[in-house]
């Protein structure tokens, strides 16, 4: 009994395990900035970003909070405006993640 309870426990737990990985935590749009600007500050320092790519994507983040703040302005941020910017900030995470490992290290270039 003790034996069939716990292969039950422990399928269950292998069975959640993906179902945990692929409901990612909601953040903010502050805190989605700052994990960005993180995550390029340290491509800076380790390397992993050259100086271009660093200007590139800094300025696309500039411009992604001159958005921000210019729907914000207009009443708020409407449904669709947050929808926008999520969008927005998923397609510059996933530019910061392409350009940290394309293997251009700074201190090769």
């Amino acid at each position: 009994m003790k034996r069939t309870l716990l292969a039950l426990a422990a399928l269950a737990t292998v069975a959640a395990a993906p179902l945990a990985a692929q409901a990612a935590p909601w953040q903010t749009i502050n805190q989605r900035q700052a994990n960005l600007e993180h995550r390029i500050d340290q491509g800076v320092r380790n390397g992993s970003l050259t100086r271009g790519e660093a200007l590139r994507l800094r300025g696309e983040f500039r411009s992604l909070s001159r958005l921000e703040a210019s729907y914000r302005r207009s009443n708020g941020l409407s449904m669709r405006e947050r929808a926008d910017l999520d969008a927005r900030f998923d397609r510059l995470s996933r530019q910061v993640r392409i350009e940290r490992h394309d293997r251009q290290d700074y201190r090769r270039s």
